[in-house]
């Protein structure tokens, strides 16, 4: 029998913009459970909700000062229980965000490590000497612009982040900092958590030798300064298997096939170590290509065929077109395109993941300088790398702040957005809500597109198709997207099952933006 994930839809919740229970402006646990009806309505089988942990706030959450406990922003470990049997009882998984590679730097142990050079934590941090000039021990830089090296007067060494100072990198080498690490998940399994999404897999080691990184020759002005140079010391280092076997082993311990899903910004082949040796590694290691893949049906189909040409025997391929990091779907391809994106997600093989506001076609908000929370905005300005404009609150209802909050939002809510509000797509046949609940609908109905075989993938012109065909009665079910803003023939005939136009569609004929789920005579 498959694991329950690999015929499973992920919806990530970004919690601070997601409902509000209290009026004070951020989104909330007990704001999760309100909205659990839209979830099963839409048709979605797992929430991964972004950290909820105790956090300074320097990066949102991604600096954990506690990672046994809820901030309170967000409510309590008793909110959380509480969010998690409600879940389950309306069939709905959690999987939470484990954010591994480093902690706040008003963490406990961090306020040791720093404490003295003697402190028996020195070695849960990556601390170093200065350079023979005085300065940082080498050239590497902060994915957040700057050194990755920050000086402790107090000590006189420097230690390592690979994002914010406020953000220091864990020494996984240490193999007390991994038997800490592995009892956080512990502690989150025992409390019925039915897996995680690993945060910044791929940077949890670093070179012994502190060799510097090679500048990269692709590097543009534009560009983020830190891609300046490659990140062959710093990042996706031999080590970081071990570490991802050993959460493995952790989370098989326990009933339920709990999931691993590893974040790593990889080339394909080098992402595909992260299954494991014998797929002992994670059950998904995030597929991110389609976000940079160029729109184009060539383009598309060429990346979907490396992919699976690439996967280990018997791993479980995923995809994903946005999160909580990356511009909007609306954004990047138009709101024509975003439908036609809707079906390719939900109908190649494999899992996917929603980011929230997806299902509601929401697109990326302008956020006014003064108003910029994001760090790395704050930073590098104007590189438009800042994260803000996709992190705004989600609108529910027509209703001040959309329904979001009784207070002042933490981000503005999107003017374009107060349209699109969940309440009134809800009751629109033609609206990006009913389209995926009616993606998300058809693939529960058919087996042939959550669980079967994907093959014939092939672009021509500017049309992409695949066939899914059922694992056990061999109905097959053609997938046509029309990336094109022109109509295009089909070849062939069958019965259209959806078309991203809100009717059946023609089984001969794409219409511009369509894409069309046709079962074959």
């Amino acid at each position: 029998m498959p694991a329950w994930w690999q015929g499973a839809v992920i919806y990530q919740v970004w919690p601070r913009s997601f409902q509000d229970s209290d009026g004070d402006g951020v989104g909330d646990l007990r704001g999760i459970a309100r909205r659990l009806d839209h979830l099963r309505g839409l048709g979605i089988d797992a929430i991964w909700i972004s950290p909820i942990y105790p956090s300074p706030l320097a990066d949102f959450g991604y600096d954990v000062a506690d990672h046994c406990d809820v901030d309170p922003a967000f409510g309590t470990l008793a909110d959380f229980d509480a969010l998690v049997a409600a879940a389950h009882d309306c069939g709905l998984r959690v999987l939470l965000d484990y954010v591994a590679n480093h902690t706040a730097d008003t963490h406990p142990w961090f306020a040791a490590s720093r404490a003295s050079r003697d402190d028996p934590r020195r070695d849960w941090y990556i601390w170093r000497d200065p350079g023979p000039d005085g300065g940082p021990p080498n050239n590497w830089a902060s994915e957040f612009g700057g050194s990755a090296w920050t000086l402790d007067p107090a000590t006189g060494q420097y230690f390592y982040h690979a994002y914010l100072p406020q953000q220091p990198d864990l020494n996984w080498r240490n193999p007390a900092v991994q038997d800490a690490m592995l009892d956080v998940l512990r502690f989150w399994l025992d409390r019925g958590v039915d897996g995680f999404r690993v945060d910044a897999v791929h940077h949890l080691f670093e070179d012994l030798e502190l060799r510097d990184n090679p500048p990269d020759p692709d590097w543009r002005p534009g560009m983020s300064p830190a891609r300046r140079l490659r990140r062959d010391r710093t990042m996706d280092q031999p080590e970081v298997q071990s570490a991802i076997a050993a959460m493995r082993r952790v989370s098989d311990g326990y009933p339920g096939q709990r999931l691993l899903i590893g974040e790593a910004w990889l080339p394909i082949d080098r992402l595909m170590a992260y299954y494991g040796v014998d797929l002992a590694g994670f059950h998904l290691p995030f597929n991110f290509h389609l976000i940079t893949t160029p729109w184009t049906a060539a383009a598309v189909a060429g990346l979907v065929r490396r992919y699976e040409a690439a996967l280990p025997q018997g791993a479980w391929p995923n995809w994903v077109l946005g999160n909580h990091d990356r511009s909007r779907v609306a954004s990047r391809l138009g709101g024509p395109q975003a439908r036609v994106a809707a079906m390719l997600l939900l109908t190649l093989r494999g899992t996917p993941t929603l980011y929230q506001g997806e299902e509601l076609g929401l697109a990326d908000v302008p956020i006014p300088p003064e108003l910029v929370r994001d760090p790395w905005e704050q930073r590098v300005p104007g590189l438009g790398l800042g994260r803000d404009p996709v992190r705004t609150p989600i609108p529910w209802e027509d209703a001040p702040q959309s329904g979001f909050t009784s207070g002042t939002p933490w981000l503005p809510v999107g003017a374009d957005h107060r349209p699109l509000h969940a309440a009134a797509q809800a009751h629109d046949p033609d609206s990006m809500l009913w389209l995926y609940r009616a993606l998300l609908s058809l693939r529960r109905r058919e087996p042939a597109l959550s669980l079967g075989p994907i093959a014939a993938v092939e672009a021509l012109g500017d049309v992409l198709r695949y066939i899914r065909t059922d694992p056990a009665d061999g109905r097959r079910l053609l997938v046509a997207l029309n990336l094109g803003d022109a109509e295009q023939a089909l070849d062939g005939g069958g019965t259209p099952l959806l078309s991203t136009h809100g009717d059946f569609g023609n089984p001969r004929r794409l219409r511009p933006h369509e894409g069309l789920v046709i079962e074959l005579d």
